[in-house]
């Protein structure tokens, strides 16, 4: 029983962290070539971090997701409400690896803008839903309720200056 019980989570953690690393990746191929030849050329606010706080941020949601996706995807498949607050999780992360493609791929803050609103909203939707099923769970993504509503102000920012 400790032994299939293992197993299972071993799987749902290869799982939760393939995804997100997944989602990281994809993203990173989007924003990396962009940010000397575009993103440096653009008018900031003052507010604006330096590029090097992305990286060690963005590390500690996407581990920070991960953790909190493995706890439901841990709990038995028929827990009423786990396929629902996953399939929300899920559409956030794709909306997360949308934005850098958006953003910077396309080289447009306004696309950014209109990807960054519903993607706050489905987080904010994810951490409630997580809560109800593993409290812990939806803590571990108030940090990046935090961040992307930081960042869709400086999405708004960005544009308002670049427009």
């Amino acid at each position: 029983m400790l032994e299939s019980r293992l197993a299972n989570d071993v799987k749902w953690v290869v799982a939760a962290v393939g995804v997100v690393v997944a989602v990281s990746i994809v993203g990173q191929i989007a924003t990396y070539p962009n940010l000397a030849s575009w993103y440096a050329g653009l008018a900031k606010p003052p507010f604006n971090p330096p590029n090097w706080v992305f990286a060690p941020v963005w590390t500690s949601l996407y581990a920070l997701m991960a953790f909190s996706a493995w706890r439901i995807l841990r709990l038995p498949s028929a827990t009423p409400g786990r396929g629902v607050a996953l399939a929300v999780f899920f559409a956030q992360l794709a909306l997360n690896a949308a934005w850098s493609w958006m953003f910077f791929a396309a080289n447009s803050p306004l696309l950014g803008l209109i990807n960054i609103v519903p993607q706050l909203a489905l987080i904010l939707t994810t951490i409630v839903l997580f809560y109800r099923l593993d409290r812990f769970a939806g803590w571990c993504l108030v940090p990046l309720a935090a961040w992307v509503s930081f960042a869709m102000l400086l999405n708004a920012s960005l544009w308002w200056l670049n427009r």
